[in-house]
């Protein structure tokens, strides 16, 4: 929880703050939020400038916070989809906003 006074204000210092600040997750939560369930090779379409590491350790932080599920299916080649969870479908809805005003003054 936030508290705020005229002074100050104090931010919840958690580990999901920690993930959702790092680079690349909220472009992640966007791709999945426009596409509904996601291919790998297809979020590495999106962001061409990250690494196939940094991809999968975002990822995998956000399936064990809960933003994002993962189904692997026994195929070969092998394939794996993303989609949000209800929680993510939530933070998805929120960040909306914040995403559009980003646009508009970026």
């Amino acid at each position: 929880m936030t508290t705020c006074s005229r002074s100050r204000c104090v931010c919840p210092d958690t580990d999901l703050m920690d993930v959702l600040a790092s680079r690349y997750t909220m472009q992640l939560v966007c791709i999945v939020d426009a596409h509904g369930t996601v291919r790998f090779s297809e979020l590495e379409s999106h962001l061409p400038d990250a690494s196939t590491s940094t991809l999968s350790t975002r990822l995998r932080a956000l399936v064990d916070r809960g933003i994002l599920a993962r189904e692997q299916y026994d195929e070969v080649p092998p394939r794996v989809e993303y989609e949000l969870t209800r929680d993510g479908r939530s933070l998805a809805r929120r960040t909306r906003s914040l995403l559009s005003w980003v646009d508009r003054n970026s």
